[in-house]
């Protein structure tokens, strides 16, 4: 039932009282909510409770969707961006920023100019938990680009949208967050080939 209906239609029959409306909505959203969240924050509990307080804002009827604002998706990540960013705020223990790289819009270092989605090489060389960390160490603005745009597939629009930021902005944001993703995965490969040479030396002499 409603499955072929669209996110639109269904919220408009979820304003005139359509239980089931509510529950396809939340069946086909809550996966890309939490794992937003999941990835923002790295913790479960705040993804839970995130994705929670996103669908009761919905079934409280918060808030005015405005289709000629952007699409719904970018209505319900807007909403999980805002419930991210407030228990980051509470929550700093699941943070692990580095203070050097707060600042916004700071310039490219030198020689590392990324034109790709380098997600899917880090991916192939790294284990899984080595980039979430990485991306999880990123200053929020940028790790919310990284997330939607190479983690979630959006498009530049649809992030902006959910961002309310322009176009502009999410390039940007992306290219910087991308570099300091490859900087800081190149030298975590660099610390694994000395572990690994020293422990080679070690049992050379056993």
């Amino acid at each position: 039932m409603h499955t072929n209906q669209s996110d639109e239609e269904l919220l408009g029959l979820l304003r005139e009282g359509d239980e089931n409306a509510f529950v396809a909505l939340y069946r086909r959203r809550q996966g890309g909510i939490y794992r937003f969240a999941l990835r923002m924050s790295g913790s479960e509990s705040v993804a839970e409770d995130v994705t929670q307080e996103v669908f009761m804002h919905l079934m409280r009827g918060n808030g005015n969707f405005d289709a000629a604002r952007g699409s719904f998706q970018a209505y319900l990540f807007g909403i999980a961006r805002n419930q991210v960013l407030r228990r980051i705020e509470r929550d700093r223990a699941y943070l692990p920023i580095s203070s050097e790289e707060e600042d916004h819009d700071s310039p490219m270092p030198e020689g590392l100019i990324v034109t790709h989605n380098p997600l899917m090489d880090l991916t192939r060389r790294e284990t899984i938990e080595s980039v979430r960390q990485a991306v999880l160490g990123l200053p929020a603005h940028y790790r919310e680009a990284v997330v939607l745009c190479d983690l979630h597939e959006m498009s530049y629009l649809e992030a902006a949208q959910v961002l309310d930021c322009a176009i502009g902005t999410v390039r940007s944001r992306l290219h910087r967050a991308r570099a300091i993703l490859v900087q800081r995965l190149r030298g975590l490969n660099a610390d694994s080939e000395v572990e690994l040479r020293k422990t080679e030396t070690a049992e050379c002499f056993v």
